[in-house]
């Protein structure tokens, strides 16, 4: 999975700016990081989620079609835009679960837990994959070759093919995808999210941690809890 920050607005201290407003109307603000920190903490216990819609993330992320629908989930303060199949012929990029992602699904729905595997279950996994995709792609040139739209081409392709889109977000709808998106022991409310959109969740939450340290801090803090 390929995820990067294009670009960003987001900071602790817009947080504090927007949050101190209702109280100090246009007086100019002094920056304390230690009264700061009191604020943010304040902010995210008692759940005061408004003034984390202040900032945004634009990311550039590459992914299998079935991990950008499961991102695309996410409505509330997210933005979006896809590659299309209608307007160009995409490539030939394709998902294959690495050695090491767990293979055997045990439990109920909303509850998954999963299991390592044998080598020959992977062997079988990834070679299936490999032989759809072939498949796939040849039908899919094939069309195109005939002179066959591509939006009508592009319907052979399986969900395990890439396809690139840019999403921009503000922090309080990211802290609500990565409460959902991310597995932590120290979550209030557990989650059980795929594999791989849970690679996409860590990049993004590295850069939020990286650019908004206090806020991510008393995100984790507070049960990883979206305000």
């Amino acid at each position: 999975m390929d995820v990067e920050l294009v670009q960003q607005l987001a900071t602790d201290k817009v947080i504090c700016m927007a949050a101190r407003v209702s109280t100090i109307g246009n007086k100019v603000q002094d920056y304390d990081q230690g009264k700061d920190r009191g604020l943010i903490n304040f902010l995210m216990r008692d759940r005061h989620g408004s003034p984390f819609e202040h900032g945004t993330f634009t990311f550039r992320i590459s992914a299998p079609i079935f991990v950008v629908r499961e991102v695309m989930r996410h409505r509330a303060g997210m933005s979006y835009n896809e590659e299309s199949g209608r307007y160009r012929e995409l490539e030939p990029v394709f998902y294959i679960p690495a050695g090491d992602r767990p293979l055997v699904q045990v439990g109920k729905a909303g509850q998954y837990d999963f299991e390592q595997g044998t080598f020959q279950q992977w062997f079988v996994a990834s070679e299936a994959a490999r032989t759809a995709y072939v498949t796939a792609w040849e039908s899919y040139q094939s069309m195109l070759a005939a002179g066959i739209a591509r939006e009508v081409a592009r319907s052979v392709l399986p969900v395990g093919t890439f396809s690139t889109f840019y999403v921009t977000c503000n922090p309080r709808s990211l802290m609500h995808f990565l409460s959902l998106r991310t597995k932590s022991d120290t979550a209030r409310y557990k989650s059980f999210p795929q594999v791989e959109i849970q690679m996409v969740a860590d990049q993004m939450e590295a850069e939020f941690k990286r650019l908004m340290p206090i806020t991510h801090e008393m995100f984790v803090k507070h049960g990883r809890v979206a305000p």
